[in-house]
């Protein structure tokens, strides 16, 4: 997701995005998973729906992985998670990484640019 200009935390992103602040590039990528329970899928990661989520079935760390086809920017990553809807799964560590390949990887944090 990138955005142009500042948003209002908490926002909720397809609001945003209806407003012209952000763009949604999830589009633009290639997903995959390091595993999934049968019917809970990345389509269900993907979807305008905070009742579906993806559900992994394998050993951690679990992944999610978005590959673009060509270089972007992408200024903001929203993550929606949920402990009261599903406390089971709901993850205790997410972390990011950015790179132009898998062996060029870096962890970014809150508010840290890399480039």
């Amino acid at each position: 997701m990138t955005t142009p200009n500042k948003t209002s935390p908490g926002a909720y992103p397809k609001q945003l995005e209806r407003t012209g602040t952000v763009w949604e590039t999830g589009s633009l990528a290639v997903w995959f998973l390091s595993s999934c329970r049968l019917g809970f899928i990345v389509d269900q990661l993907r979807v305008d729906n905070l009742e579906t989520y993806w559900q992994s079935d394998g050993s951690q760390p679990h992944l999610v992985n978005v590959q673009f086809r060509r270089k972007t920017t992408v200024k903001t990553l929203c993550i929606y998670a949920s402990y009261k809807s599903d406390e089971s799964y709901t993850p205790s560590k997410i972390s990011a990484s950015v790179g132009n390949n898998f062996h060029t990887l870096q962890e970014i944090r809150p508010g840290k640019s890399v480039h």
